[in-house]
């Protein structure tokens, strides 16, 4: 049996219905909202651990709602949609969704993405040094934090998962599938789209200039590498000072 609070947002009362059964019987203690702004209230009086948001919501459309989500909150967010194209899964991602059904859908793959996106990076926060310094980027692995500038940088859960990954295992090259399986979960690892607009998030938070990435390069036809040899990195134990 799984654990945790799932907000299912749909306008379709059958829809809302069947997923309160559903998730119930899996484990999950289950809400529902009808819109994009009933969502927001009942975020802001209660806690969950994850968010399935519907895109085609009349009023304030899903991907808002995800952006007014990801302004406040590091909740998980699964977008459910009907359309499935690249597009569409760019703009879910973009939005600051963790990731992405398409209508008609079985209720096993559903549970399961529901799991893979709850589910942590198997990485403890051992895997690697508590912080991290590099240019003007501060990481603070314990404390899940990011500062650049001496300002802190919001990362969703699963931007802080890569970015860890990532730093784990820098300067090595890493190939797709395996950032996939590591940070999403054994059942990923051709979602290569996925890593591609994960990673522009992360340069856009992170680099200096976005465009020349300095840190976070990219493997042609491999992967990605993050480049900590050259960069004057400190790497230590977090003593809970800035």
């Amino acid at each position: 049996m799984s654990s945790g609070r799932i907000l299912v947002v749909d306008d379709e009362p059958q829809i809302r219905r069947v997923m309160r059964v559903t998730l119930s019987g899996a484990g999950y203690v289950v809400a529902d909202a009808r819109s994009g702004e009933e969502a927001l209230a009942k975020l802001r009086e209660e806690r969950f651990d994850l968010v399935l948001l519907d895109v085609n919501l009349p009023g304030m459309n899903g991907l808002e709602t995800c952006r007014e989500i990801r302004a406040r909150s590091e909740v998980h967010v699964v977008m459910l949609t009907v359309r499935d194209s690249a597009h569409d899964a760019v703009a879910a991602l973009d939005a600051g969704a963790d990731d992405y059904v398409t209508k008609p859908f079985s209720m096993e793959v559903l549970l399961a993405r529901i799991r893979a996106t709850l589910r942590r990076s198997p990485l403890s926060s051992d895997a690697a040094a508590d912080l991290i310094r590099f240019g003007a980027v501060e990481i603070r692995m314990g404390a899940r934090r990011v500062v650049v500038d001496g300002k802190e940088v919001r990362l969703t859960p699963k931007e802080f998962d890569l970015l860890r990954f990532l730093v784990s295992n820098s300067d090595v090259a890493l190939p797709h599938d395996r950032i996939l399986q590591a940070v999403w979960g054994p059942d990923y690892g051709n979602e290569v789209q996925y890593l591609r607009v994960f990673i522009k998030q992360l340069r856009k938070k992170l680099e200096p200039d976005p465009g020349r990435p300095r840190y976070i390069l990219t493997e042609p036809w491999l992967g990605y590498r993050f480049r900590m040899s050259g960069t004057e990195a400190v790497i230590a134990a977090d003593s809970g000072t800035a």
